[in-house]
């Protein structure tokens, strides 16, 4: 037997969050987001990766403008649709994985509502290829606490 086995004396024991682990989002206040027609409620950021995990509502007839996603993006459609072109479309229940590096402008024409985990910065451009916003967890952390939807979240790294 191996001297890295479990003995009575070094049993894993659990240990006990120091808050709650969960919430109700649907608690949280909607957001408006970078650009008109779109809301966010925030529920995590990750410090490390400049990540975020968000519901994210697009009105009706918005289409996003080019944005790059820095790190990769998963979504799940809670309500509505979006995609890309008419051959690359989600509906309810879709769930999609762009990879890190994708660039691009999703429609959607009908409006959505999804969950997404944004795995790094996201970065917005004006019509002349300039950067307009680089959106990443701490920016998300302080639009939300401008609206005072943010109490939730646990800052480790704070920045002052």
């Amino acid at each position: 037997m191996s001297d890295t086995a479990l003995t009575i004396k070094n049993i894993v024991k659990s240990n006990t969050p120091d808050r709650p682990v969960f919430f109700n989002p649907e608690n949280l206040a909607w957001n408006e987001w970078v650009m008109p027609g779109t809301y966010f409620k925030l529920l995590n950021i990750n410090e490390l990766t400049g990540g975020f995990t968000m519901i994210l509502k697009v009105d009706p007839d918005i289409t996003a403008p080019v944005h790059h996603h820095i790190g990769g993006i998963e979504v799940y459609v809670i309500e509505g649709e979006f995609g890309y072109g008419d051959d690359d479309r989600g509906g309810v229940g879709s769930y999609a994985i762009e990879s890190g590096g994708s660039i691009h402008e999703p429609t959607s024409p009908g409006g959505v509502t999804m969950f997404a985990v944004v795995h790094g910065p996201l970065v917005g451009y004006h019509e002349d290829g300039s950067i307009a916003v680089v959106v990443d967890g701490r920016f998300m952390y302080e639009m939300a606490q401008k609206n005072n939807a943010a109490d939730h979240i646990t800052i480790v790294n704070t920045f002052k």
